[in-house]
């Protein structure tokens, strides 16, 4: 129940933040985009790095919804609490 109502408080936030600017659709296209190919970048270059992120549900909607922020967020989260 806790997920499912964050998930609902996050969708709302960008829904507004998207609906203040003046083409409400393409800015969260394009956000989506920017995060899923942010969360394709950490996963191709994880032989390198050593970091990588598993792509699961929440991974990527934290990628679609919050853009480049999230995945950097979640890469925190993983640095800091070795989820």
């Amino acid at each position: 129940m806790g997920l499912a109502l964050g998930a609902v408080v996050l969708l709302v936030a960008v829904g507004l933040a998207a609906g203040r600017s003046r083409k409400p659709v393409r800015m969260a296209f394009s956000a989506a985009l920017t995060g899923m190919g942010a969360l394709g970048a950490v996963n191709l270059l994880a032989p390198l790095t050593g970091v990588s992120l598993a792509l699961n549900w929440a991974t990527s909607f934290m990628a679609v919804v919050l853009g480049a922020p999230g995945v950097i967020t979640l890469l925190l989260l993983d640095l800091l609490l070795g989820l």
